[in-house]
């Protein structure tokens, strides 16, 4: 029950803050990961106020290092622990709910992480395959994923 009524509350949240970006148009910058586990499945998040599963990762200042940005955000959704290799796999602008983005998108190798108990923002943590990801993708990761897929390999 408790997590339904966050949902819906969060889910408002995001909503209004959207009809603020219609205004605004801001320009925003976001670090997303590419994270592979050591058996190659890639790590996808759901949370609570968007639709379908999505890679790890958020927004950043201007001013903070996407690199750092990135590892932050796998530390606070996914509980990561430890990883190998990081290297950017591409910067991609994108218009996204109004907003003028720069996602940033990393590869993170070997992903070691303990999923936190319990979550404001995840709802749920996912290990796919890259050759069978969920039908729910979210269309801003399926993007990503097809932009750096020769990356992957």
């Amino acid at each position: 029950m408790t997590d339904r009524i966050l949902r819906l509350v969060l889910t408002a949240i995001h909503r209004v803050m959207k009809m603020h970006w219609v205004v605004r148009r801001p320009r925003t910058f976001g670090a997303h990961a590419v994270a592979l586990t050591p058996e190659r499945k890639v790590i996808l998040v759901k949370l609570r106020y968007a639709p379908g599963w999505r890679l790890p990762g958020g927004g950043r200042s201007e001013s903070e290092d996407a690199r750092h940005a990135v590892l932050r955000e796998l530390r606070e959704e996914i509980g990561m622990t430890s990883h190998g290799m990081v290297r950017l796999a591409a910067e991609l602008n994108e218009s996204v709910d109004f907003k003028r983005d720069l996602a940033s998108l990393f590869v993170v190798e070997d992903a070691i992480y303990r999923a936190p108990r319990w979550s404001w923002e995840v709802e749920q943590i996912l290990e796919a395959s890259l050759d069978d990801l969920p039908a729910d993708l979210a269309a801003p990761t399926a993007r990503w994923l097809a932009a750096v897929r020769e990356v992957l390999k």
